[in-house]
């Protein structure tokens, strides 16, 4: 290893150690990748120029683990060449967008670090209820896949799971193993964790698999919406698991090559990127879009560029006025483009024990901004900015950040115009424009009676916020406050209460398993944890109550009949049968970000010792939560 310095303006070598800590491979088998920037590689990468040279500039040295020469060039973005058996499957046809593809049984392994995995599992278990982790194995009884979620993440996904991210894009090298998480938003709007995956193979079958232990996990309560990113194996797992779930394409993947594709139309034409920006990003219907599409693609003489013409026709896969009909709990224009969950936590040299440090490290975080955004909407007033009764109510109701929202498509009622155009009666159509832009016109339909409007921008269903074009129609109509069904739970102060009921599986009767009401409490006792956990005095308070319910329950428990042992308990820990194998902004808009990508991948693959078989061992039931980070380290952790 080799450690280098910068002092003053001149850089220092400060440690240098000749001596191999692993066999040595051969130039064969070695090749070098260079970073990447953000959503797109160099023109052509020089990796192919460097192969054996002992000095890569600015660079980082990757090995293949079967020994396969991997291209890095514009098209593959660093997939292993394709065979030419497989070479038409490579998404050069026009109308479909370039699917990764990927090597068949690729074997990946943790090595040693196998069973520091099962270690920190077993030690959550024990600490945490709730805690929910499964394991997939192998033809030869080797960790194939792995999911896990805490209970908080549980949880949340109870309160906020209508609306689902899993982000694959920790995975930059093929050959590292891919880490995926599912996230999702809470009531503030901020990014929140459900679930995360290590996947050792990333095939169909393995998706599949990760989907199925997902819903197992979350109770079986299913999405109404997922994003995932650009993948075929994803793909048809969606279609076999999620059939009735709302499946959107993250635009950010599908535009990831985008600073490289276009560069010269940027170069010659600056306004350009602001109006594909505005395009995909701000257009409401599918007409609207497809008119701007055509505008920009005739104006700029873009009708031959094969890339933008394979997005044309791949637009019902990623575009978002082709979703705008299904809740994706999409509140800015480009959700999806701040970042990952786990980003400032992790990089290429995170080994897998420092991970887990990291991630708790990512919870805590998650936890202490969401207490921040709770005392920020309790504890403060919102200025309000009209004489409205619907503003007052909104702010009583909702969360800061959503009350923002929601106060900004209320003010902009003041510059539209609502007019009759059919009905007389219960239902009528209102034309709705602004008055100096009577060209963009959006169309109303409202249900007097039952107090019910549909707007052909659809940002309610989109978004869960009503927009300003059915409060500009409630404006002339004489509706003042808010009806009680368009204010979705998730998005305001009490979001996270409970009436009593399990939010999948209804009212809890008499004669509910043990494991559901175990469940139950669990939940409950998470939130109680949350709000007790807050300061000292709320710690006191929470503990005395604990206690005191606690000697009541043991009272009860005394005058009840012996309760007979269930047939079965649902495990926190869980083993699959072996898999089969199977194959707008202030300023200029972007599509993407400026700034470099921060490489996303973890050095978990250990060549130096074979994995450890996961097959005999016995692992713990359910369940605890400990709100404090554990920094102790089993024996056998890897330092």
């Amino acid at each position: 290893m080799i450690r280098i310095e910068l002092k003053g303006e001149k850089w220092v070598v400060i440690k240098f150690v000749k001596e191999h800590s692993h066999s040595v491979m051969t130039s064969r088998k070695v090749h070098y990748l260079r970073p990447r920037r953000h959503f797109a590689g160099a023109a052509k990468t020089m990796a192919d120029s460097y192969q054996g040279v002992g000095v890569v500039p600015s660079g980082m040295m990757y090995v293949s683990m079967d020994g396969n020469h991997v291209s890095m060039d514009a098209n593959n973005r660093g997939i292993r060449k394709t065979p030419p058996a497989e070479a038409n499957w490579s998404g050069k046809n026009v109308g479909t967008l370039n699917y990764a593809l990927r090597p068949v049984n690729r074997k990946r392994m943790l090595g040693r670090d196998a069973q520091n995995l099962l270690d920190y599992f077993k030690k959550m278990q024990a600490e945490n209820p709730g805690f929910f982790y499964a394991i997939q194995l192998d033809e030869d009884n080797r960790m194939a896949n792995v999911f896990w979620a805490d209970a908080r993440s549980r949880t949340a996904y109870m309160h906020f799971g209508d609306a689902v991210k899993l982000d694959t894009s920790y995975r930059v090298n093929q050959y590292r193993v891919p880490f995926a998480p599912f996230t999702g938003l809470n009531h503030h709007g901020q990014m929140i964790l459900f679930g995360c995956a290590l996947l050792f193979d990333d095939s169909e079958a393995s998706f599949v698999w990760l989907f199925k232990t997902f819903l197992t996990a979350m109770n079986d309560c299913r999405p109404v919406s997922l994003i995932t990113d650009q993948d075929r194996a994803i793909q048809t797992a969606m279609s076999q698991v999620f059939p009735g779930v709302r499946h959107c394409i993250n635009k950010w993947h599908v535009l990831r090559e985008g600073p490289e594709k276009l560069a010269h139309i940027f170069h010659v034409h600056p306004n350009f990127q602001a109006e594909l920006y505005n395009c995909i990003n701000l257009t409401e219907t599918i007409e609207e879009f497809e008119l701007s599409w055509s505008s920009i693609i005739e104006k700029y003489n873009l009708g031959a560029h094969d890339w933008l013409h394979s997005l044309y026709n791949a637009r019902a896969q990623w575009v978002p006025a082709y979703f705008r009909d299904s809740f994706f709990a999409a509140i800015t224009p480009n959700q999806g483009f701040d970042g990952s969950f786990f980003d400032g936590y992790v990089n290429q040299q995170t080994t897998l024990p420092i991970f887990f440090r990291q991630y708790e490290l990512a919870i805590e975080n998650w936890f202490e901004r969401e207490i921040e955004a709770d005392f920020d909407t309790i504890c403060t007033t919102p200025v309000l900015r009209t004489p409205s009764p619907m503003e007052k109510q909104a702010a009583d109701l909702y969360t800061r950040k959503i009350f923002t929202k929601f106060q900004e498509e209320l003010v902009e009622t003041f510059v539209y115009t609502a007019n009759r155009i059919e009905g007389d009666g219960a239902i009528s159509t209102f034309r709705v424009a602004k008055y100096e832009d009577v060209n963009k016109v959006y169309m109303v339909t409202l249900n007097y009676p039952e107090i019910r409007a549909n707007c052909s921008c659809q940002m309610f269903e989109y978004s869960g916020i009503l927009c300003r074009h059915i409060l500009t129609v409630f404006t002339v109509t004489n509706v003042l406050t808010l009806p009680p069904h368009y204010i979705l739970k998730r998005w305001t102060r009490n979001a996270k209460s409970r009436v009593g009921t399990d939010e999948c599986g209804g009212d809890l009767h008499g004669q509910e398993s043990l494991t559901s009401r175990y469940n139950s409490l669990c939940r409950e006792a998470i939130k109680y944890a949350e709000d007790g956990a807050i300061a000292t005095e709320t710690f006191n308070v929470a503990m005395a109550a604990l206690n005191e319910v606690g000697k009541k329950v043991s009272v009860v428990k005394k005058t009840v009949a012996k309760l007979a042992p269930p047939d079965s308990l649902a495990t926190g820990a869980a083993y699959d049968d072996k898999k089969s194998s199977t194959s707008a902004p202030d300023t200029a808009p972007s599509l993407w970000p400026q700034q470099d990508e921060i490489t996303r991948h973890f050095n978990l693959n250990d060549t130096g010792t074979p994995a450890q078989s996961v097959s005999d061992l016995n692992l713990p039931r359910m369940a605890p939560v400990s709100l404090h980070r554990d920094d102790t380290h089993p024996d056998n952790m890897v330092q």
